[in-house]
């Protein structure tokens, strides 16, 4: 590998020539290729999406859902499923919300790790706090590892929905969620997924992984701020009422009521 010219495609780094950047898990830097797409839309393309029938706008939706192809057939899912949102939180949180905020009960469970983001933890504390839920979570070996053996005490009837990062941010570990999908699954839990490790190291099949929803970030994988993705199997978001009213997510409004449109539209709701 030519590392000369590997620091020579990120502009920040080749600007700095004693820089050593270790922080890629908390966010990556930006290459020339990546700037240069951001430069160009705003110059030549920019427009509202979904919002006009004039040529610039159509040129911006075709982008904005082309955009959303790719990404399908990155995590190998449908393009219906993909729900384009700022960041991975706002992805657990739009989980938590939508389907947790209308689904868990009181004397439910929800089974996290503990090796958790804040991101898969907090969404999870102020939804069982407004429902009565309780969250319990799968311990960890000496070694950094989850010990799977406590998941058949721990995976019952009453735990609803299991939430799991794919890849630790602290720990770098590595964990078997399709595993934990299978068993999560015979008690007839939701597996939500913290993709935003995993999606910039890793291959990911959301379907194969056996979950429910996955959750990844840009600015972990190369692209800009503000940019992320949650992925729902389909038939899971057909049933979810909106994470976030206004525009776009509408199909009908009346002054005392309005419909919804399907996903993914039902949950991008704005600008």
């Amino acid at each position: 590998m030519d590392f000369t010219s590997l620091r020579e495609a990120f502009p920040l780094i080749a600007g700095r020539p004693g820089l050593v950047y270790l922080d890629s898990a908390a966010t990556s830097q930006k290459p020339k290729r990546v700037l240069e797409a951001l430069d160009r839309y705003y110059k030549e393309l920019n427009a509202n999406v979904h919002r006009g029938a004039y040529r610039l706008s159509v040129a911006a939706t075709e982008a904005y859902e082309e955009a959303r192809r790719r990404i399908a057939r990155f995590l190998g899912a449908e393009e219906r499923e993909i729900i384009f949102v700022r960041n991975t939180t706002e992805a657990m949180n739009l989980v938590a919300y939508a389907w947790g905020l209308r689904n868990l009960k009181e004397g439910d469970e929800i089974l996290v790790t503990e090796m958790e983001h804040h991101a898969g933890l907090v969404p999870w504390h102020l939804v069982a706090g407004l429902t009565g839920a309780r969250i319990r979570a799968i311990p960890l070996t000496e070694e950094g590892r989850l010990d799977l053996s406590a998941l058949d005490t721990l995976l019952t009837e009453r735990v609803k929905v299991v939430s799991v990062v794919h890849m630790s941010n602290v720990l770098g570990t590595i964990n078997p969620v399709a595993e934990i999908a299978k068993k999560a699954k015979e008690v007839g839990a939701l597996v939500v997924v913290d993709g935003a490790q995993s999606a910039p190291h890793l291959p990911v099949n959301v379907k194969a992984l056996g979950a429910d929803f996955f959750a990844l970030s840009g600015h972990k994988m190369l692209g800009p701020t503000g940019a992320g993705v949650l992925w729902g199997r389909y038939e899971v978001l057909e049933g979810m009422g909106p994470f976030l009213g206004g525009g776009e997510m509408i199909r009908e409004v009346h002054v005392d009521r309005s419909t919804y449109a399907p996903p993914p539209q039902r949950f991008e709701a704005g600008t």
